[in-house]
């Protein structure tokens, strides 16, 4: 497996896995509270995400678009989310796994955008 292959799989199980929280955790819909944030956009983040991270999976063995469109709309999620941590003043140690995949999603979105 290459590590192109590793990083989207590790990305994608953390984003799906995320995005079913935000759609069915009780802790989720609780913090989406905290962030300002209402029931229909902690659907709309939770959808994107699953959506997000499907979407790199089957567009690794079908059609790069399909990947880099998902990167793309991953990386502006996980900086909409980073931007969000900022305002309500979370921890740096809360705040840092968003920005992390930001940056991820954004180098994984060269990497394919390269490939094509």
């Amino acid at each position: 497996m290459s590590i192109f292959l590793a990083l989207i799989l590790i990305n994608s199980i953390a984003l799906l896995g995320y995005g079913i929280s935000c759609l069915f955790s009780v802790k989720m819909k609780t913090e989406f509270v905290r962030f300002g944030l209402n029931s229909q956009q902690r659907i709309i983040t939770g959808t994107a995400q699953v959506l997000g991270a499907v979407g790199l999976i089957v567009g690794s063995f079908t059609s790069l678009i399909i990947s880099l469109a998902a990167a793309i709309g991953l990386c502006l999620l996980m900086l909409m989310g980073f931007i969000v941590r900022i305002k309500i003043k979370d921890p740096l140690s809360e705040t840092l796994p968003s920005f992390i995949f930001m940056l991820l999603n954004l180098a994984l979105a060269i990497a394919i955008q390269q490939r094509i």
